[in-house]
């Protein structure tokens, strides 16, 4: 049912309705819609603006509502504009006129940014526990490689060497950033719009700081217009779920590598790869790489809301109705990928023969020659220019650094005295990195514990969240 057009004396052409509707994906909305709206009803009986009766009879019927819209008995027909048109057409047919009721001191404008802003806090708190699940997956594979060496690489060349659980455990850090973005998001998401109307408040004797309380919201408004207007908290989530895609699509491209045939280090499950259609031999990274294309969509979705919203003037303008596809599809996007991702970590076996073999090949431990040095008391850029002539001499011979003779390290600085070799050992290399943070095993176990306390104690705090809104939700 149309919410409006009694100043109208024609009906929009079709090709107007159709791009005006928005309940094909608005509906979505509808359990956050209905649970507004009954906060809505709270206010209009707590100013007397509805009797008790009156309002008993609204608040079954939006309960009625709730579940026939849960089991899907009630639906949205090609008839409604939007899910507030569809709701409103619910209660009408139950209630008969008194179903309009609940529009007075209420716009769609202050009543679409209240839902969507209970639809975003919902499910950022569902992606913040699974960002933690696939968190608890990572520190798990990263402790059974803390004693594991590898090279590390910067600009995918041999760096020095590191502990493997270190670079596992590497992204680990990333998604607790993400989760704890989340956490700061709501604290600036958690405030009510019910109340601003269309742009400039009510003259009825409405209570935005009841209706605050009553939907769990931290706050309510404290300027109308921006009520209406504000999108901060839309494109911000986008922003949060472009940059989780960003750092599920590093863990895909590393995944990528190290399981061809060239790195051979990784062993992808079979229940995570896919094989070929015409090539019977092959086993592809295929969640690996969906995982790093999906970064694309993922950040064209927040561009796409941007762009919507830099140029918009005043309060409410019709284009904000393209908000909600870019929020859910980004939502939907990583509820599909990160599972997968999860799966597809927790399975992966590593070669640790080939990684330890590989740790000090291209000269990988040529910092630690510059290091001896330096505790030597040699300045560090003489000590680097002899590292580096180590390595040009090793390159001539086609010899790795470990293999050159007491009289070649002499000659290349007088200072490097047979007890260099000590230092030239991968797990010696591995084990001195001893600084906070550093690839050390002794280091990275502490790491890894301390990243999983905290993990579980953002899983507290984020399960208590879900545990309140639900209970909001359902009050």
């Amino acid at each position: 049912m149309a919410l409006w057009g009694a100043r109208f004396s024609r009906k929009p052409t079709d090709a107007v309705f159709a791009l005006s509707q928005s309940v094909s994906f608005d509906w979505r909305l509808a359990p956050y819609d209905l649970r507004s709206s009954l906060a809505h009803l709270s206010v209009l009986e707590k100013a007397s603006l509805l009797s008790k009766d009156d309002a008993a009879k609204i608040r079954t019927a939006l309960k009625e509502l709730l579940t026939e819209v849960a089991s899907g008995k009630f639906a949205p027909s090609s008839h409604d504009e939007d899910v507030h048109s569809a709701l409103e057409r619910g209660l009408t047919e139950k209630l008969g006129s008194l179903g309009g009721s609940l529009r007075a001191g209420r716009s769609r404008n202050d009543q679409v940014t209240t839902d969507l802003r209970l639809f975003a806090i919902d499910h950022m708190l569902g992606l913040a526990q699974m960002l933690i699940e696939l968190n608890e997956v990572i520190l798990k594979k990263a402790a059974e490689y803390v004693d594991d060496a590898a090279p590390g690489f910067t600009h995918i060349q041999h760096a020095q060497p590191v502990s493997f659980g270190h670079e596992i455990a590497k992204h680990a850090h990333a998604f607790a950033r993400d989760v704890d973005r989340i956490q700061d998001w709501l604290q600036r998401t958690s405030v009510n719009s019910l109340g601003a109307g269309a742009l400039s408040g009510s003259s009825l004797q409405l209570d935005p700081e009841f209706v605050a309380k009553n939907l769990g919201f931290v706050k309510s408004f404290e300027n109308s217009i921006d009520a209406v207007s504000d999108r901060d908290y839309v494109a911000e989530a986008l922003f949060i779920t472009s940059l989780i895609g960003v750092h599920l699509s590093r863990i895909g491209e590393e995944w990528t590598l190290l399981g061809s045939t060239e790195f051979s280090w990784a062993k992808i499950a079979d229940e995570y790869s896919t094989g070929s259609s015409i090539m019977p031999q092959k086993k592809n990274p295929d969640m690996a790489e969906l995982a790093r294309g999906k970064a694309g969509r993922l950040i064209g979705n927040l561009v796409s809301v941007l762009t919507m919203l830099k140029g918009l003037p005043f309060a409410y303008n019709r284009d904000l109705q393209e908000d909600k596809e870019p929020l859910f599809d980004s939502l939907d996007t990583l509820a599909l990928v990160i599972p997968a991702v999860s799966g597809m970590i927790a399975t992966t076996n590593f070669d640790r023969e080939k990684m330890k073999l590989s740790a000090p090949t291209g000269f990988s431990l040529a910092t630690e020659i510059a290091d001896y040095l330096v505790r030597k008391n040699v300045p560090f850029a003489q000590a680097h220019e002899a590292a580096g002539a180590c390595v040009a001499l090793c390159e001539k011979l086609s010899c790795e650094l470990h293999e050159l003779s007491d009289d070649q390290f002499a000659g290349i600085h007088s200072t490097l005295d047979p007890k260099i070799r000590e230092v030239l050992a991968v797990q010696g290399a591995i084990a001195s990195r001893t600084t906070a943070g550093g690839t050390a095993p002794s280091q990275v176990s502490n790491q890894i514990s301390n990243a999983l306390a905290k993990t579980s104690d953002s899983r507290r705090e984020i399960a208590n969240k879900i545990k309140a809104f639900s209970e909001m939700m359902s009050a």
